[in-house]
């Protein structure tokens, strides 16, 4: 066994109805002006109506920050840390899909009364420094895991993705409630979903840090994720399967938060910095086929996935044909969650392919970690595929 280390959030609370306690929880922290961040989406749900309710019942001052969007960019996020510091904030929450988590962590670190750095200085691996106010992590969709890593990413104001990754930045709290995600529409849930099993994927096959409790949390995962991604999408109200779905996207994010991922998300984050292409699109699209540039060298750890997507399904065969049905059933089930299969159909123009693939190489600290080395030309040609 190669040595390794693993982190994580430091508590986790996983239960239909546990908004109700969140209130109590900011008490414990002894928090007296709390900073939850949003977007305007979440902000307009009855859920959150009562989050507001319980708060002004409480004492406890509550600010709202309501003006993040998809893709974090830079902007927003100083805008937020500004917002935090002018209400003197001294315990941040995040609320709803990955780029509000992403945002409140940054926002958590920023607003500290003793931080000196702006958010430029915090760009790459382990640059945050000082301490932090505490942060506790509400998601509302079942796919990024931002909840429980340590990595926020960013789009800057040229349209790139970069990435904050930093010890610092894990939640001292992750709060898994699924009755904040059945207002989710089929297409949002779909995306969300296949996100999270990219996120599994990836991190059972990394080249580097991959060990023995990622791969334990990235099994379970992809199991949760596609036992109930399906009911997910075609039977919203289904509160057992919403539950399933946010622990398996959970799950997913402390196993890729260890074992970090790879050429998928490194050819996905372009899609989002020049075409505002979902990221859990983007995912979807890539997925089947930069696994099939993988499987020269990754098919014994893909055939031992297999099973947990397909179960009694998998056909006899050695682990080139367990790959190839495994690699068809993401693609299938994506299908079957509507989501579209190529990149015309969501948008992105040819002749934009070979800067996608320049920039997709500049995600080296995911490139690295992808179990078949990936070149430019590599990045192109599965574009041009997936086009």
């Amino acid at each position: 066994m190669q040595p390794f280390s693993f982190a994580t959030a430091a508590h986790l609370i996983c239960e239909p109805g546990a908004v109700q306690r969140l209130v109590p929880l900011c008490q414990a922290w002894g928090a007296r002006s709390v900073v939850l961040v949003t977007d305007a989406g979440v902000a307009r749900q009855d859920f959150f109506e009562e989050v507001r309710s319980a708060f002004a019942r409480s004492g406890v001052a509550l600010h709202v920050f309501d003006g993040v969007v998809a893709q974090a960019p830079e902007t927003v996020i100083d805008k937020a840390a500004q917002f935090a510091r002018e209400v003197q904030g001294n315990l941040v929450i995040g609320f709803g899909g990955g780029s509000s988590l992403d945002v409140a962590k940054l926002v958590a670190q920023l607003a500290h009364p003793d931080c000196r750095q702006t958010l430029s200085d915090l760009y790459g691996v382990d640059k945050v420094a000082g301490q932090r106010l505490p942060l506790i992590q509400v998601p509302t969709t079942a796919g990024s895991g931002s909840e429980v890593t340590p990595i926020a990413v960013v789009t800057t104001r040229h349209a790139t993705r970069v990435a904050v990754v930093s010890a610092r930045l894990l939640p001292d709290l992750a709060l898994l409630d699924a009755e904040l995600t059945l207002q989710l529409p089929a297409p949002v849930t779909a995306a969300c979903g296949m996100l999270a099993m990219g996120h599994a994927v990836e991190a059972y096959t990394g080249a580097r840090r991959k060990n023995p409790l990622s791969d334990m949390l990235a099994r379970e995962a992809l199991s949760l994720l596609g036992a109930n991604l399906d009911e997910a999408v075609h039977n919203g109200t289904n509160l057992e399967a919403r539950q399933a779905m946010l622990l398996g996207a959970c799950l997913a994010g402390q196993a890729y938060a260890n074992a970090p991922l790879a050429a998928v998300h490194a050819l996905a984050y372009p899609l989002g910095g020049h075409c505002q292409v979902p990221h859990g699109v983007s995912t979807a699209v890539l997925l089947p086929h930069v696994l099939g540039f993988n499987a020269s060298v990754a098919a014994p750890l893909y055939e031992e996935l297999a099973p947990l997507l397909l179960g009694e399904r998998l056909r006899a065969g050695d682990a080139t044909d367990h790959t190839e049905q495994f690699i068809i059933e993401l693609a299938d089930l994506s299908e079957r969650s509507g989501l579209p299969a190529r990149l015309r159909d969501v948008g992105v123009e040819q002749d934009l392919l070979p800067r996608l693939a320049t920039d997709a190489m500049l995600h080296e600290r995911l490139l690295v970690n992808n179990p078949r080395q990936m070149t430019q030309a590599h990045a192109l040609a599965i574009y041009q595929v997936a086009y």
